[in-house]
């Protein structure tokens, strides 16, 4: 298949801009039923205004959908491979589009929800794969973060074009939205079409000379046979070596120990996007969802202000999400993970004790509280759950550990969902205090379990557990930061022979 003719930086950011298209699609589709259910508008008319338990349902079994999307990645998206899966989750994703925009019965908007929810579940688990393989280690964690912040322009697209189309009569109103997002996936798919696949899985399955080819590519090289692309195959050569030493994959290395501690890599992909999860706001359900919920029977604010102040909210988070770009390659994942809790639980009890009061003003207070909510969460707990698995994961593990994240991500996000609303008319402002216990909890945990991976390459990731113990030498080791960043110097001392000499800078 024909290939753009980039090289160096411009293929990173031809990737880069496939990789943010998906979560642009994400984004969007998160959010674009949001401000359809709910109202007395034509969608309402159309489907016989599905009461609050239908209307949950619309929402929660995209997310169903979306964690059936990752475990498919589990199973075969290592087989298939990056590029391809995320062409397969943009022409699901069309194909679900098709299904939504066409919808007369409840029945078919629930099976065209359960399809675009499976495509979204194929990128979410291989998008950053594809990301954090095709690019340095000095600035994966920013470009794993634009595409966290294209989510949320994805979400504000969808909650404005939402709003101006609520003043629209006919069914127009509602099968637009849900109708442009096919623009968006279609994009998706003819950028995969012409970019390379990430040269860690070609390798790993066989494809060294096209893998090789990818990697003078990235390089800037024009010679498969320079220094540096040598380097760096060697490198993966070495890591796969290593990983694979005990034969072909099998499922139960996810739960081994010894020298590379897969399970405990395991553990720290599900972890971190289950702590996402429970910071007390779904990262795009409960912004692009509840917060107008939220808004009007927690704050007591009208639909249409509580509309108004749910895409205020959406703007807020866009702008907090481009804060990491410039902070998370320079202070590391786990200073922005931990800040990110702190700020979130001190907003929830703040939050808490202004809306125990029951006054107006009070109220408002807990809304600016909201948006303070947003910039903390858009610092740490949006970007970083969805990188962290990438690096934490070695390349023979990786698309398994993105995948079983992912799964777990979209569980939560369902659970949280379909809880926090009964909680909130249940315990109104208290579900507050559950949420900041949760935050408060999760700067320890970060403190003593999470390695900081910002700066290395993800071969040297691999040596990251090598100090063993209880934290795998988290704790003990300044910033978290178990292994230092080594370059691994090829030195070619005849065809036959090379000797791999490894040195620390």
């Amino acid at each position: 298949m024909w290939i753009i003719p980039l090289r160096g930086k411009y293929m990173v950011w031809a990737i880069t801009a496939c990789c943010c298209q998906g979560f642009l699609l994400l984004g969007y589709d998160q959010g674009v039923m949001s401000g359809i259910i709910g109202a007395d508008n034509q969608f309402g008319r159309d489907f016989n205004h599905p009461n609050p338990t239908r209307q949950g349902t619309i929402v929660a079994i995209y997310d169903i959908g979306c964690a059936v999307g990752s475990l498919i990645v589990f199973f075969f998206g290592e087989a298939i491979g990056r590029k391809r899966m995320i062409m397969s989750g943009a022409a699901t994703m069309l194909v679900g589009t098709a299904i939504l925009t066409s919808s007369t019965t409840l029945a078919q908007l629930y099976v065209g929800r359960i399809v675009t929810g499976i495509g979204n579940g194929f990128n979410s688990s291989s998008i950053p794969v594809y990301q954090s393989e095709t690019c340095g280690g000095k600035i994966r964690g920013a470009l794993v973060c634009l595409n966290s912040t294209v989510t949320i322009i994805g979400l504000v697209i969808a909650y404005w074009l939402d709003y101006g189309m609520s003043f629209v009569d006919g069914p127009a109103q509602w099968r637009l939205p849900i109708g442009f997002q096919a623009v968006f996936a279609l994009l998706l798919l003819l950028q995969g079409m012409v970019l390379p696949d990430s040269p860690r899985w070609l390798i790993a399955h066989g494809y060294k000379d096209e893998g090789v080819r990818v990697i003078a590519m990235l390089e800037d090289r024009d010679s498969v046979d320079h220094p540096d692309v040598l380097r760096m195959k060697e490198e993966i050569e070495a890591s796969l070596a290593l990983e694979s030493a005990g034969g072909p994959f099998k499922y139960r290395e996810l739960l081994e120990g010894g020298k590379i501690q897969n399970f405990r890599r395991i553990c720290l992909c599900i972890g971190v996007n289950v702590m996402q999860q429970f910071t007390g706001r779904s990262q795009y359900d409960q912004v692009s969802y509840l917060a107008p919920v939220v808004y009007q029977n927690t704050m007591g604010l009208s639909r249409d202000l509580s509309l108004i102040l749910g895409g205020c909210t959406a703007i807020t988070y866009m702008f907090a999400s481009f804060i990491p770009l410039w902070t998370v390659d320079r202070y590391g994942r786990r200073p922005l993970l931990m800040i990110s809790a702190s700020g979130l639980s001190l907003c929830f009890i703040l939050a808490a004790i202004l809306l125990s009061t029951g006054t107006k003003p009070a109220a408002f207070g807990a809304t600016a509280m909201v948006f303070i909510f947003q910039i903390f969460l858009g610092i740490g707990f949006l970007p970083i759950p969805w990188l962290y698995p990438a690096e934490i994961s070695t390349t023979r593990i990786r698309a398994r550990g993105s995948a079983i994240s992912s799964f777990f991500n979209w569980m939560c996000v369902f659970a949280v969902v379909e809880m926090t609303p009964p909680a909130i008319a249940n315990i109104s402002w208290r579900v507050f205090i559950i949420f900041a216990i949760f935050n408060a909890c999760w700067v320890p945990i970060v403190y003593f379990f999470f390695p900081e991976t910002h700066s290395l390459e993800l071969e040297e990731i691999d040596a990251i557990f090598e100090k063993g113990g209880i934290t795998g030498g988290v704790w003990g080791s300044p910033g978290g930061r178990t292994v230092e960043k080594r370059r691994q110097s090829i030195r070619m001392t005849d065809a036959s022979e090379k000797e791999k000499v490894t040195h620390y800078e």
